[in-house]
């Protein structure tokens, strides 16, 4: 876990993955923390840079300040943005659980621009009411968090959630009552004031290649499927699906269903790619991703009237039809690509080194890599490629 100081206050979050992968921002649910999102991990690495982040008096984050004023989703969302910047990425993957589909819906509102793909899960347009809202920050000042934790988590999970893991629901009892009362209560007051009916079709209608999805859980009583049917008409008829048998936390109750879900979802739900090909725009961003921004726009100033078609060529072939493609992970496609190109003694292996530290490769699996090539294509080729990722910083000094 790491931090940062965002508007004057300390943020705790978590940035894992090579930066040469896309970038998935995931937002918890009131009165968890990021760590809903541990089961998820293993099954969305591979392909994406995951950061998650605790919100205000949550986890390990700060409390909102006495004299801050009012939490609003704006707030939310800018927390999620300026994180996003010091991961290095102008545009990401969101997905977010119950409040964490408020700051969807506001990134959805006021910055489309910066997103691939939205899911929003166990959320609302409207969640509840003013009333409700109002009733429990009131009863969390009063009575405090841990106190009221044993009446608000069981509406969190499913019955059979609990008897298959009897010690699930005191150990988020605990987790809530650590948290800090008055920013969960300006967070209840955020909720009742929040309204984005009206406020999603414009947006995602001037950005249509952004992909939302909706997930439900059919048990869930905070945001049955009735609400969520509601925010995917908002939405545009945006697709929603519902898992049956499944509460308000599908990342915890149901963390293989959900996985597979994003990793279709985000992945654009490619299966019609070899009919309709892939975009030069999706493979340029792919480019930039894996190469780095300034690697690109270099090539990009060099190309002149002879080689811009080549460029814009490999940009939707390479980096478009072969890098885009979700059949094998980023890794797995520099492992490739390093073998070929020491193989063959190709130029471009100097920038394919470069680019399997970007993407995260181990000194290892590389040595690996170049000793399958002294094997199957010649001690030589071997001999070059080793030479030269020395050259470029591979490897440590022995002794």
């Amino acid at each position: 876990m790491a931090f940062i100081e965002i508007d004057g206050r300390s943020v705790a979050y978590r940035l894992l993955g090579p930066e040469a992968l896309p970038l998935v921002v995931l937002a918890h649910p009131l009165g968890m923390s990021q760590a809903v999102w541990d089961e998820l991990l293993p099954a969305l690495l591979p392909r994406y840079r995951v950061l998650t982040w605790d919100l205000p008096g949550h986890g390990a984050s700060q409390a909102w300040p006495a004299e801050g004023g009012e939490i609003t989703p704006a707030t939310l969302a800018r927390e999620a943005l300026a994180l996003a910047e010091h991961a290095g990425a102008s545009r990401f993957h969101f997905v977010g659980t119950s409040i964490g589909g408020v700051v969807g819906q506001q990134l959805i509102s006021e910055h489309t621009e910066r997103l691939y793909s939205v899911t929003l899960t166990n959320t609302g347009a409207v969640i509840g009411n003013q009333e409700l809202w109002t009733t429990r920050a009131g009863r969390i000042r009063q009575e405090g968090l841990a106190a009221l934790a044993e009446e608000i988590v069981p509406r969190w999970f499913a019955p059979a959630c609990f008897e298959a893991e009897p010690a699930l629901q005191a150990g988020w009892c605990i987790q809530m009552g650590r948290g800090d009362d008055e920013s969960y209560a300006r967070l209840c007051e955020m909720l009742g004031r929040t309204d984005f009916r009206g406020k999603l079709k414009g947006p995602l209608a001037e950005h249509p290649g952004i992909g939302v999805h909706l997930l439900g859980g059919s048990a869930d009583v905070a945001t049955p499927p009735e609400t969520l049917q509601a925010l995917a008409a908002e939405c545009g008829g945006a697709p929603l699906e519902i898992l049956e048998g499944i509460a308000h936390v599908p990342s915890v109750e149901a963390p293989a269903a959900m996985a597979k879900r994003l990793l279709l979802w985000m992945a654009g739900e490619r299966e019609d790619v070899g009919e309709r090909g892939v975009s030069y725009a999706e493979g340029l961003e792919t480019r930039k991703q894996v190469l780095g921004e300034e690697h690109v726009a270099r090539a990009s100033r060099n190309a002149n009237s002879l080689d811009a078609p080549f460029q814009q060529m490999i940009t939707r072939l390479a980096w478009g039809e072969l890098w885009s493609n979700d059949d094998l992970t980023r890794r797995e496609r520099s492992l490739i690509t390093t073998g070929i190109l020491a193989a063959l003694g190709r130029e471009e292996l100097t920038l394919h080194l470069k680019t399997a530290k970007r993407i995260g490769l181990s000194e290892a699996e590389l040595r690996q890599v170049l000793m399958h090539v002294a094997i199957y294509a010649g001690v030589p080729a071997a001999n070059h490629a080793f030479a030269l990722a020395k050259e470029l910083g591979w490897g440590e000094e022995l002794g």
